[in-house]
């Protein structure tokens, strides 16, 4: 079995053309840095594309791998700065965004095809994944209702119930971390030291403990070894 990530970020049409350009320069980057990490020889353990500037699609070869990057492009875009409004109205929807970022939907399952030189993929991990996206958009387009956005999709009871449960719980979790918090999370689960945290964003390494211990990275990082533990 192989794993899709599809993401489809929150509020993207309150965001400038400038700071999509620059959301998607970083984006663009973090693909890089894990294709650098699960594409170690010449098989292809990650693939991932932006696909007009505010959905997000990641093939990954193992499942084990998938909440990680899952968490990884999360934080990536919940820790991304933008701009304050100039009216109320656009403010509360530039909200939508701070808060949540993107929706995401990890579907586990076969793949008939990968094509990543021509960009196809195809199968039952990708069906899962995008219909249970779209399951999630709002028919009223003027009025967005959140609720969660961390989703796992698999057809098989028992797993999928063990990964709800942990996507739900890190959904609260991340879902009320501050933009900083996000960062220090983000650059944790890259393997940065607290050290090496501190020296990147120019602050003390008391307060990147203060930052991680806040946002609860001890239990972020025990479900993310329960999840890597699972029976795929």
């Amino acid at each position: 079995m192989n794993a899709i990530i599809s993401g489809d970020i929150v509020a993207s049409t309150t965001l400038s053309e400038l700071e999509l350009q620059r959301l998607a320069e970083e984006m663009n980057t973090l693909f890089e840095q894990l294709s650098r990490k699960y594409n170690p020889g010449e098989s292809v353990g990650f693939w991932a594309r932006l696909i007009k500037g505010d959905y997000i699609e990641c093939y990954v070869e193992d499942p084990r791998n998938s909440l990680r990057i899952a968490l990884l492009v999360k934080t990536a875009i919940k820790k991304f700065a933008v701009e304050k409004a100039a009216d109320a109205e656009q403010q509360k929807k530039r909200d939508l965004f701070r808060k949540y970022g993107v929706r995401i939907a990890i579907g586990v399952g076969s793949m008939r095809t990968v094509d990543i030189g021509r960009g196809i993929l195809d199968g039952e991990a990708i069906y899962l994944s995008g219909r249970k996206l779209d399951d999630q958009k709002s028919s009223n387009k003027e009025k967005v209702v959140i609720k969660n956005t961390l989703f796992f999709e698999v057809d098989n009871e028992p797993l999928k119930e063990q990964g709800t449960v942990l996507l739900e719980l890190l959904d609260v979790l991340l879902n009320n971390a501050t933009a900083r918090q996000c960062e220090v999370v983000h650059l944790k689960m890259l393997g940065l030291s607290e050290l090496e945290i501190a020296d990147q964003l120019g602050i003390r390494q008391a307060s990147v403990n203060q930052h991680s211990t806040a946002v609860g990275w001890n239990a972020i990082e025990h479900a993310l070894a329960y999840f890597e533990r699972l029976n795929f």
